[in-house]
């Protein structure tokens, strides 16, 4: 589903380039849960931007999907997103002005779906939201946003699915919850899951975890059932 090879990413500052990723290797197979794990500044949420396809490395290449990302122009890229890639933050980011429902919604609106209306409800009934399809985003809880966010995530079926620091605004429990929603949604649908976080425990319901320092990984360890 997704192979990275030799990425490197740098910036400039100044005078000096700034290395935030080096020599990053890495194979990730359909259907996969893999947390990439690591403190704040190892790089994470940069490998994450490179490896959806939303930046482009300095060095290296990503096939997403079978795609080669490199050759794509931003447009392409955003066309490749839209049909492939499904995205969970950590801040929702939900339209204020649309209700649960029709934030669902946009992803088949945007692929001119015709049955989207349907699709967003199941959606939002299977995360625990069939009683909320009308409510605003501040009308709902951080977890309930979230549950809005995942379902949108899911509602176009996308090939894999990249979830950055999602539990990152909840409190412990809810997300437990949103994580436990995340597995069974990946293990019913065997979309490709890759969560960035820097928390172990959450780390810890992926079946394969990839640790960052310093812009390299450090270790890449299978979970034994």
């Amino acid at each position: 589903m997704l192979t990275a090879t030799n990425l490197e990413k740098r910036y400039r500052s100044g005078d000096r380039a700034l290395s935030v990723l080096r020599n990053v290797n890495l194979t990730i197979d359909e259907g996969e849960f893999v947390a990439i794990l690591g403190p704040s500044g190892s790089g994470k949420t940069t490998l994450l931007g490179l490896l959806a396809g939303l930046d482009t490395p300095s060095e290296g290449s990503v096939l997403l999907a079978g795609t080669d990302m490199g050759p794509l122009s931003e447009d392409a890229r955003a066309r490749f997103r839209r049909d492939t890639v499904g995205f969970v933050f950590q801040s929702f980011q939900l339209i204020p002005s649309l209700t649960a429902q029709e934030n669902v919604q946009v992803p088949l609106e945007l692929q001119g779906h015709e049955g989207a209306p349907e699709r967003a409800k199941a959606l939002l009934a299977r995360v625990g939201l069939g009683d909320r399809l009308d409510h605003f985003p501040t009308q709902l809880s951080g977890g309930e946003q979230q549950r809005v966010a995942l379902a949108r995530a899911f509602v176009h079926s996308p090939r894999i699915l990249f979830a950055d620091e999602p539990t990152g605004n909840l409190d412990a429990a809810t997300g437990q919850a949103i994580i436990r929603l995340m597995e069974e949604l990946n293990r019913e649908t065997n979309t490709t899951l890759i969560l960035v976080t820097h928390d172990l425990d959450l780390a810890g319901h992926a079946r394969r975890t990839i640790r960052l320092a310093d812009g390299e990984i450090v270790s890449d360890t299978r979970r034994t059932e």
